[in-house]
């Protein structure tokens, strides 16, 4: 008698919406040396952030840290009370944002300024969807404390934009430098000339440089979002 078929494997992270599935064969195709990626270090883990103030609160933890501890600090400051919104966040002392959630004292600073400038409107999430990139970016990055690679990644990640990059990512020029053969890792505005040629899916680029980036670290292949 033939053993029953085994169940299918499901996978143990989000899949690519279809809209990145077609720009990852897209972006393969332009350039072949990106299309060793998923073959190596698996299929690609969508990672996303939740819109407006949370998200970019969830990348301000980020800030020059790994993903496990940022990931660690985001669970410590989501659990305190009022935390992911603008008012409630300014209604905790540094005990709870530093002493209780982890931050540093600078990034405590620059989630107040986030949380600031969502009040009184000089961010404006709504509006974000009528701009272009570049201009979305500096929006974001003309609050205090958070500047251009925060931005970046809470389009990239956030907002969901095709083609972002954060050129000023050091795992990033790693990667680059270790999948394309560089003799040294490339400084931002070189990276982010490279990048040019990933357009218009530049951000699924950064998620496969990522990808290939624990992969060849040997870190997990999904990591907090």
């Amino acid at each position: 008698m033939t053993p029953p078929s085994p169940p299918p494997s499901v996978p143990a992270f989000p899949l690519p919406p279809p809209w990145a599935v077609a720009g990852l064969a897209a972006l393969v195709e332009q350039d072949p040396r990106l299309g060793a990626i998923e073959p190596a270090a698996g299929p690609l883990p969508w990672r996303s952030r939740a819109p407006g103030f949370p998200g970019l609160l969830r990348t301000i933890c980020g800030q020059q840290i790994s993903n496990q501890a940022a990931g660690a600090i985001w669970r410590r400051l989501a659990a305190l009370p009022g935390a992911l919104e603008p008012a409630g966040l300014l209604a905790l002392d540094d005990a709870m944002l530093c002493g209780v959630a982890g931050l540093s004292r600078p990034k405590a600073a620059h989630a107040r300024s986030l949380a600031a400038a969502c009040l009184d409107g000089r961010l404006d999430f709504a509006g974000l969807a009528a701009l272009g990139d570049a201009a979305a970016v500096a929006h974001i990055a003309a609050v205090k404390g958070l500047g251009p690679w925060t931005a970046e990644v809470h389009l990239l990640f956030a907002e969901q934009r095709p083609d972002i990059f954060p050129s000023g990512d050091l795992a990033l020029a790693a990667s680059a430098a270790q999948l394309l053969g560089l003799e040294a890792r490339p400084p931002p505005r070189a990276l982010a000339a490279l990048a040019l040629g990933w357009a218009p899916w530049r951000s699924l680029a950064a998620r496969l440089l990522w990808h290939h980036w624990r992969h060849v670290t040997g870190r997990p292949a999904v990591e907090d979002p």
